[in-house]
């Protein structure tokens, strides 16, 4: 009879599916999941912003993602933000050197909206599975800015111009390690450009961007992003 009252305790519902599970996904959503992982996370791995993508932005993933953001879902950030970590410690062609941990910040007004910085949670998580050390105030995003979806690649660049500045953790510095910039997703790039000239600017080195989803699945669309002036 405990044993029963306990379980009845500790089930909750599947935030992707409302199915009851005693985990933090059911075994149906966490099995489709996983079927989103990247073959090889590392193949956006190269210069001018080496890229570290653990999923393809789409199926289970995408509804995790949105469910996270826009659904008070914030938990969500917790598996994916390990499901990272641990790729990134079996896969990453850097795994064995000691980095800086910064999250893509939200602006103030956005994030007192949604109540939480999801990128900061997952890189929260990365960090606990990873052991990298954790700079949350790295960057500050000092300019409110349109949502990037739906803009062109040159409205997205031009939309983020000086909205990114180094944060309190990192400013005047001196950085040990280089920074590893953790998000949700990759998708044209246009945001992890912005942040990385922001740290390059001051001088900070940066190693990459490590996501939990890429909308690009393989070389040929980064490499026309990174080709222009």
């Amino acid at each position: 009879m405990l044993k029963g009252l306990l379980n009845l305790f500790l089930q909750s519902n599947c935030p992707l599916c409302q199915r009851s599970t005693y985990d933090e996904l059911c075994q149906y959503c966490a099995r489709q999941l996983q079927s989103c992982h990247h073959k090889d996370p590392s193949c956006l791995w190269q210069d001018p912003i080496p890229i570290f993508g653990w999923g393809v932005y789409g199926g289970t993933l995408k509804r995790a993602i949105a469910v996270m953001k826009y659904e008070n879902q914030p938990q969500m950030a917790r598996p994916l933000g390990q499901l990272l970590g641990e790729a990134w410690l079996l896969n990453s062609p850097n795994r064995d050197k000691r980095l800086v941990v910064v999250p893509i910040p939200l602006h103030a007004s956005k994030q007192k909206q949604r109540g939480y910085n999801q990128a900061a949670l997952i890189a929260q998580s990365f960090c606990q599975t990873t052991g990298q050390k954790l700079k949350l105030n790295g960057l500050e995003r000092v300019r409110e800015t349109k949502a990037q979806f739906g803009l062109s690649a040159s409205e997205r660049e031009n939309n983020l111009v000086e909205a990114f500045a180094v944060g309190p953790e990192l400013r005047d510095r001196r950085l040990d390690a280089p920074v590893l910039l953790v998000d949700d997703i990759y998708t044209t790039g246009a945001t992890a450009f912005a942040a990385v000239q922001t740290l390059r600017q001051r001088g900070i080195a940066v190693l990459g961007l490590a996501a939990v989803a890429t909308a690009v699945k393989d070389n040929h669309t980064k490499k026309s992003w990174a080709s222009h002036p």
